[in-house]
């Protein structure tokens, strides 16, 4: 049954449990189309870790009607774009095409959801390029360092363990653990269809019902809930530089706190005027790049700091660090706060002039609020966020116990115990 939003946003609930949005933009001449599969490494056993982003390599290879040269052919042939990504709750499958070429990308989407081949020669040499891929991102640690520091926040579990999944487990992958967990979790009532730009939502549906109809029925899969647990992660490596992260605990997606806790990480930490750049960088010369970032997932969250910067600057770093966390939960401005409103505010509104972005923005709201949030309602939002609430914020993450990750010349990194008493000061 049809839901309308309002003129530009439609949304449809197939009988078969797929979503299908839209958004009407009548002033582009291109149309961005994808498949957002709530599935991703949280959903993934132990033994298969990695299997959420090798789908995702193994969907461009081919399908029973089409090589991957022909996927790649077909599409640039128009001048589109084929992407995909994968993330720790979500696997997502996109095209930007011309207006007249939606057909098109849709056909493709649908065909490599429905129909892909897993050819077991394109299977070995996908696992080989993998590899190099897990092997790149080792050897980068201003990328890794972000994956141990998940692993340690949360230990032992599903959310904690690396989207690429380990050399180990995409060794022993087998072509019916990629099929199986295909059939399991790409059902439709685990994905939102969603498409922005230059299009008719009738038109779309047209191409939904006729592209995606052969969808597998997966039931929906228990979610392991998250468990912060915290701790410390040290690596010594011969680099120019030590890689930081200290992170806390943080709030879901739909906690009442979350656009407050966003603007705390835009005035902590968010760009050229926050805090920790003016402080640590403009101030003192300690870094070239610091910044703060809020991930928020469905039922959790984590908020942490990066930093990169010489062994010896280190040991100054992080208290300078720790003593803007503690000065942030009890002196906020509303001159700083009214400067992050209007940085947030700017992201959002300029978002919506790209039709990637807002394609995706429609999919991830449908999935994690049940609903399209109208923009005004977004707006209000981070205009009624007050300075008590972005203290409040931060002295609930800011006293629960930190994850501390250090890659490089570490040694003279505070311990974890040290900063836990300084932040309990």
């Amino acid at each position: 049954m049809p839901e309308s939003q309002n003129d530009a946003i439609r949304l449809t609930r197939l009988p078969n449990g797929l979503t299908v949005v839209s958004e009407r933009m009548p002033r582009v001449e291109t149309v961005s189309i994808g498949a957002y599969v709530n599935a991703g490494t949280r959903h993934e056993a132990a033994a298969e870790n990695g299997v959420s982003h090798f789908l995702e390599h193994m969907a461009f290879k081919g399908t029973e009607r089409r090589d991957a040269a022909t996927i790649a052919r077909d599409m640039e042939n128009v001048g589109g774009h084929l992407n995909a990504y994968t993330s720790r709750e979500n696997t997502a499958y996109y095209a930007k095409v011309l207006k007249e070429d939606v057909g098109l990308a849709a056909d493709i989407i649908g065909d490599i959801l429905s129909h892909s081949s897993f050819v077991p020669e394109e299977l070995e040499r996908e696992r080989g390029v993998i590899l190099q891929e897990i092997g790149q991102a080792n050897d980068t640690p201003d990328d890794i360092v972000f994956d141990h520091f998940q692993s340690t926040a949360y230990a032992e579990q599903a959310m904690g363990r690396p989207v690429l999944g380990s050399e180990e487990t995409v060794s022993a992958m087998t072509r019916e653990a990629l099929t199986g967990y295909m059939r399991r979790h790409y059902g439709p009532s685990r994905m939102v269809v969603a498409a922005a730009g230059a299009l008719e939502h009738e038109a779309l549906l047209d191409l939904v019902q006729m592209h995606f109809s052969d969808l597998p029925t997966a039931a929906e899969a228990a979610m392991e809930p998250s468990r912060y647990t915290g701790g410390e992660f040290r690596e010594e490596r011969d680099l120019d530089q030590v890689h930081l992260v200290l992170g806390f605990p943080s709030v879901s997606a739909t906690d009442k706190l979350h656009t407050a806790t966003q603007l705390l990480s835009t005035l902590l930490g968010g760009g050229m005027s926050s805090r920790l750049f003016q402080e640590i960088r403009e101030k003192r010369g300690l870094v070239y790049s610091i910044y703060s970032f809020a991930s928020p997932f469905q039922d959790h969250g984590l908020f942490a700091v990066y930093a990169g910067t010489g062994e010896d600057q280190a040991e100054e770093l992080v208290p300078v660090t720790l003593s803007e966390l503690l000065k942030v939960q009890t002196d906020v401005t509303e001159d700083e706060l009214n400067r992050a409103k209007a940085q947030l505010r700017a992201s959002l509104l300029m978002s919506l002039e790209s039709t990637g972005s807002r394609c995706e923005q429609l999919a991830r709201q449908l999935q994690v609020h049940g609903r399209i949030i109208p923009v005004e309602e977004t707006k209000a939002r981070i205009a009624g966020v007050t300075v008590a609430q972005v203290q409040e914020a931060a002295a609930r993450m800011f006293r629960a116990p930190p994850t501390l990750t250090a890659l490089g010349p570490a040694s003279k990194v505070p311990g974890l115990a040290e900063i836990a008493q300084r932040l309990a000061a």
